[in-house]
Formats: C-alpha cells, sequence, structure tokens
C-alpha cells in the first residue's frame, strides 16, 4: 500500500496532532466502562393447575424478562401436549384408543412416557402412570370417615392399573393401552419435566443463573444476584400455610417437596393420604412429607411418590440404593428421617427457627 505522505514533510505536521492530543487528553486512557450490575428477574404463573414461578439472573432486563416469558411458554406448552384434560391432546388419543389400536405421537410424547415405565419397573411398579384407570373410591376431604371400603371394592378399583400393559413400538413412536378402560394420566411427573425443559431454554438463551418452583418442584442453577446460593424452604406440614421444617442453600440442583398433609383423610385417628398404592388401592399411610434432592427435577418428581408409596422405612431404603439421590422426610408423628446421603455437596442443612418466615 502506498503511503500518503511524502518524505519527512508530514513530520511536525504529526508532532502538532501529537502535542494537541496530548493536551486535550483525547489520547489518555479512557475509563473502562463498569458491568451492568446483575437482577434477578421474576414473575408468577398459573400453570398445570398450580403455582409456578420463574427467576432468571441477568444484567440486561430485555434478557431477563425474555427469558422468564420463554420459560412459561415452554411449559404451557408442555401442559398442553401432555393434558389428559384437553381432548386434542395425544395422551388422550391414547385413551380414547385403549384396547383397541395404538396411537402414533410425538418423540417427545414418546420418550417421556418410556422413561415413566423405566422408573416403574425400578421401583416395582410404586410409580405408574395409568393410575387413572383406577376407580375413585376415597374422598380426601380432612374428615374422620368411618371405615375404609370393603376389601372387595378396593381390589376392583386398581384392576385397571398396570403400567406392564403400556405397549410402545420404537419403529413408529406408537403408544397402546392392552385393555379397555385404562388411562394415563402423566399428572406424577409432568410439572418436574415442565421445571426441566423450561429450565434448559432459559439456559439455552444465556441465563447462567436461574430458580423455578413449580408447586413445590424447584430445579435451580448458578447463583443469585448478589452471588449467594439459593434458599429453598421445606415446609412445615403442622403449618402448612407458610410455616417451615428446614431450608436448603443449593445450587445445580433440584428440590422437590410433596405434602399428604392437605390432601387426606382419617379412620380411627389414623391418616390416609391421597396417594395412592397401585398394587393394594390402599391410600398411603405414615407420611406427612417427603423432599428429594437430586440433579434431575423430572426424576425427583416421580422419586417422591415412589417413596410415599412404599413408606418411610422401604421409602428411604429405595433412596440409598440411588446414586446421587437424598431424600428427607416427616412421618405422621413428626420424625424427621433422612437417607444416609445426605451430607453430600449437593446441599447444607440447618435447622429453621420456630418463628422463622418463609424466605
Amino acid at each position: 500500500m502506498r503511503s500518503i505522505f511524502r518524505g519527512r514533510a508530514w513530520l511536525p505536521v504529526l508532532a502538532v496532532l501529537l502535542l494537541g492530543a496530548a493536551r486535550s487528553g483525547a489520547w489518555a486512557q479512557a475509563p473502562l466502562a463498569q458491568p451492568k450490575p446483575l437482577r434477578n428477574y421474576m414473575r408468577a404463573a398459573h400453570l398445570m393447575g398450580s403455582h409456578f414461578t420463574f427467576t432468571a439472573v441477568a444484567a440486561d432486563d430485555s434478557l431477563g424478562w425474555r427469558a422468564v416469558r420463554a420459560g412459561i411458554r415452554e411449559t404451557q406448552r408442555i401442559d398442553r401436549l401432555f393434558s389428559y384434560w384437553d381432548s386434542t391432546s395425544q395422551i388422550t388419543q391414547i385413551n380414547r384408543h385403549a384396547g383397541l389400536k395404538p396411537v402414533v405421537v410425538d418423540q417427545e410424547v414418546y420418550d417421556l412416557i418410556q422413561r415413566t415405565l423405566k422408573l416403574s419397573a425400578l421401583s416395582g411398579g410404586a410409580f405408574d402412570i395409568t393410575f387413572a384407570g383406577g376407580e375413585k373410591i376415597y374422598k380426601f376431604d380432612r374428615q374422620e370417615h368411618a371405615a375404609l371400603p370393603a376389601p372387595a371394592v378396593i381390589k376392583a378399583s386398581v384392576a385397571r392399573i398396570d403400567y406392564r400393559k403400556v405397549i410402545l413400538d420404537p419403529a413408529t413412536h406408537s403408544v397402546m393401552l392392552q385393555d379397555k378402560g385404562m388411562r394415563l394420566n402423566l399428572a406424577g411427573i409432568l410439572q418436574g419435566y415442565g421445571v426441566r425443559r423450561a429450565q434448559a431454554l432459559m439456559k439455552q438463551m444465556g441465563i447462567r443463573g436461574g430458580l423455578i418452583n413449580g408447586s413445590g418442584d424447584v430445579s435451580c442453577w448458578g447463583r443469585q444476584a448478589d452471588g449467594s446460593l439459593w434458599r429453598v424452604a421445606i415446609g412445615d406440614p403442622k403449618h402448612p400455610h407458610g410455616g417451615i421444617n428446614s431450608w436448603l442453600d443449593v445450587t445445580d440442583v433440584a428440590v422437590v417437596t410433596a405434602g399428604n398433609y392437605e390432601q387426606y383423610f382419617t379412620v380411627g385417628g389414623k391418616v390416609y393420604g391421597h396417594i395412592i398404592d397401585p398394587h393394594t388401592g390402599l391410600p398411603s399411610t405414615g407420611l406427612q412429607s417427603v423432599t428429594i434432592i437430586c440433579p434431575d427435577v423430572e426424576l425427583a418428581d416421580g422419586l417422591d411418590e415412589v417413596v410415599f408409596v412404599k413408606g418411610a422405612e422401604a421409602g428411604l431404603a429405595f433412596i440409598n440404593g440411588l446414586k446421587g439421590v437424598d431424600c428427607t422426610l416427616i412421618t405422621d408423628d413428626g420424625r424427621t428421617l433422612t437417607s444416609k446421603g445426605m451430607q453430600v455437596r449437593y446441599y447444607s442443612t440447618q435447622p429453621a427457627p420456630a418463628t422463622a418466615a418463609k424466605p
């Protein structure tokens, strides 16, 4: 490239320019731009029949709110796709053709059903998405009842519940219920799945820290705007409206809590919760609250039901046999029991003051 300056005639001009720049400070080092402070962007929404909150940590208002809205829309999409009540959903189509013919479904629907069947096999049928085929013979009205239904009625109520009769065809991505009258309902795991998908989408958008709470199905990643861990409360069954039994300071983990202290009835003073054992047809007993801690919120959402069905002793033994999964539970008589791995790296706990407000 040819220079626009000839010989040394340009040197005095350059000297004047340099001197002027020095006097004016134009060439002085400009101050570094200060990074924008991080903020927690949070919005609540009523989804899947429950209360959800979405929190995104970002330094940009546009990104923060866009990510939150995207998380909400993703959860809405999943709710419509897997709805038990929507007449157009693929789950409804499977149920309508029970005992008749297979129904071709989206890969996403096929994959989630396949994962639930694996959990059913792992838990010995304690988790079963065909529970919707059972007859509703109980009223969970928090009242004292004279007696349980007759044994024959209870046994008949679960005659159509059997995950082993869900037939999958990987070649066609089809699902079929073997017997007429069978029904699928993914409610036992759908909130966890919705939270997981919303979190993945928000991460893809560049959100490095956030928390999604789907009515007790909590998944968090990164840190809060002030750099602190996420604090997740475990409710106190004795004070269901805002009371705390304990809390966890966590990151990059799911904390899922399910309770039996709002939907139940009693017989002879014994509490019967709303989660039904698919094998016996009897309501779960012995536990008020189950909290699962593990990296996958979808898995945790299914495992809490498994522990309720199995009960305290067998439930904890089951969790202790899983890698990377922890559990804390509260029994009907108020005892707090934990799995053997509660001291692992996922979280730290400390007792909550009796008068503490929910954070």
